[in-house]
C-alpha cells in the first residue's frame, strides 16, 4: 500500500491539452525520397490504408513495435532534438515515434537522435520512410475503403489524437491483458472543447528500468500557453488509481475508450 501511494503522488498530473494549432506546419522535417512511381493500390481489408503501407509479415510487425517503443519511451529520459518542442503532446509523441520507427537506422540516425539509442532490432523491410508509398504523409485523415484518389486530400503528416483513433486504428478492447506492444490507449473528455482526446502508448514491458512488471506506458501530458507539459513513464497497476477518476485505465471509466491497434499491424 506504501508503495502504491507512493507512486500515485508521483503521477497525480494534469493533462493540459493534447494538441497545437501550430503543429501542421512545424513538423521538423529530414531529406526524404520521392515514394514508388509504381504501386498496387489495393486496401483488401477496406480499411483505409492501402496494403502496400501496411506491414504483412510477424518480423516486420515486431521490429516495427519494438522501434517504436523503445524511441517513445526513451523521450521519457531525454527527449530527442529531433521531436521539436512545437510538436510536443501526447499525438506528437504518437508520430514522432512512429516515424522513427520507419527510418533506416544507420550510424547518421543515430548520430541525429543523441544519447541512449542502440540497434534493438532489424529495420523493416516492407519498406522505409524514404521509400514509403505513402511518402511522408502516414496518417489517414477520413473514414472510408483506401482509394488512389486519397493520396490527394486524405493523407496527411500531421495527426491529432482524434484522427489517430478514428482512421488509424482499431479497437481492441478495454482489458489490458490483450493489448501488445506499441498499442494505444485513449481517452475522451466531451467538455473540453479544443483537444477532447488524450493518447498514450503501451509498452508492455519497458527496457528501461523494468522492475519486472509488463504493463508500462509512455504518453505527454500535453501542452499549453502556459504549460509545455512534460513524457511520463507509469504502469497501468499504478494510473489504475489515479486521483482523478477520468484517467483511470479501467473498464469502469466511461472517460477511457480502450486499447487500439495501428492499421498498419493488423
Amino acid at each position: 500500500m506504501r508503495f502504491a501511494a507512493l507512486c500515485i503522488c508521483i503521477v497525480s498530473l494534469s493533462f493540459t491539452g493534447c494538441g497545437n494549432s501550430s503543429q501542421a506546419r512545424t513538423e521538423k522535417r529530414r531529406p526524404v525520397k520521392a515514394p514508388p512511381t509504381v504501386v498496387a493500390w489495393t486496401d483488401m481489408d477496406n480499411d483505409g490504408i492501402p496494403d502496400a503501407a501496411e506491414l504483412h509479415t510477424f518480423d516486420d510487425r515486431a521490429n516495427f513495435r519494438r522501434w517504436f517503443t523503445s524511441i517513445a519511451e526513451l523521450q521519457f529520459y531525454r527527449p530527442s532534438e529531433g521531436w521539436t518542442k512545437e510538436q510536443r503532446d501526447c499525438a506528437g509523441l504518437v508520430r514522432f515515434a512512429w516515424r522513427e520507427a520507419l527510418r533506416r537506422h544507420e550510424r547518421q540516425w543515430f548520430q541525429a537522435m543523441g544519447e541512449g539509442y542502440e540497434a534493438i532490432a532489424p529495420d523493416v523491410r516492407a519498406y522505409t520512410l524514404d521509400r514509403c508509398p505513402l511518402g511522408e504523409k502516414l496518417f489517414r485523415t477520413d473514414f472510408g475503403a483506401f482509394e488512389e484518389g486519397d493520396l490527394n486530400g486524405k493523407f496527411s503528416e500531421f495527426a491529432d489524437a482524434r484522427t489517430l483513433k478514428n482512421y488509424n486504428t482499431v479497437f481492441i478492447g478495454r482489458d489490458w491483458q490483450r493489448a501488445q506492444s506499441g498499442d494505444l490507449l485513449f481517452f475522451h473528455q466531451p467538455w473540453v472543447q479544443k483537444f477532447p482526446y488524450h493518447v498514450m502508448i503501451f509498452l508492455g514491458e519497458a527496457r528501461h528500468l523494468n522492475e519486472g512488471a509488463n504493463d508500462w506506458v509512455v504518453y505527454h501530458t500535453g501542452s499549453s500557453a502556459s504549460d509545455e507539459g512534460e513524457v511520463k513513464k507509469v504502469r497501468l497497476a499504478v494510473l489504475a488509481h489515479h486521483p482523478d477518476k477520468r484517467w483511470r485505465p479501467v473498464e469502469s471509466n466511461q472517460n477511457f475508450l480502450g486499447f487500439y491497434r495501428l492499421k498498419i499491424l493488423q
